[in-house]
């Protein structure tokens, strides 16, 4: 069975950080990129953030420009696990915050999500306020 457990969320001030894992467990991790998804109130899902596959796929990152310099994303392949490093939090950020895995690449074309994802997690809520 596959699945996708977030954790890490939580209330922060404007200007704080969090640190947001997703454990996998089900497939085979190091084949498919990976990717965080927001949703903010009131807003389609949007992919913010993507990891290439560790094999084919190179590691290579990509992010929302509403994210750049602020949000880096990385994976221990070891242990099946992604993270999403968020500092310098805005109001804005808040929204739940969705794990995904599909594909090998990270390209997002046609839409506000990173083709391919097929496994989701139930996401995890982050509130950005003072």
């Amino acid at each position: 069975e596959v699945q996708l457990v977030e954790s890490g969320g939580g209330l922060v001030q404007p200007g704080g950080s969090l640190r947001l894992s997703c454990a996998a467990s089900g497939f085979t991790f190091s084949s498919y990129a990976m990717s965080w998804v927001r949703q903010a109130p009131g807003k389609e899902r949007e992919g913010i953030s993507c990891i290439a596959s560790g094999s084919s796929g190179g590691g290579r990152t990509d992010s929302a420009d509403s994210v750049k310099n602020r949000f880096t994303i990385s994976r221990d392949n070891n242990k099946n696990t992604v993270y999403l490093q968020m500092n310098s939090l805005k109001p804005e950020d808040t929204g739940v915050y969705y794990c995904a895995a599909g594909g090998i690449m990270c390209i997002k074309k046609g839409g506000p999500i990173y083709n391919g994802m097929e496994y989701w997690g139930k996401g995890t809520l982050v509130t950005v306020s003072s």
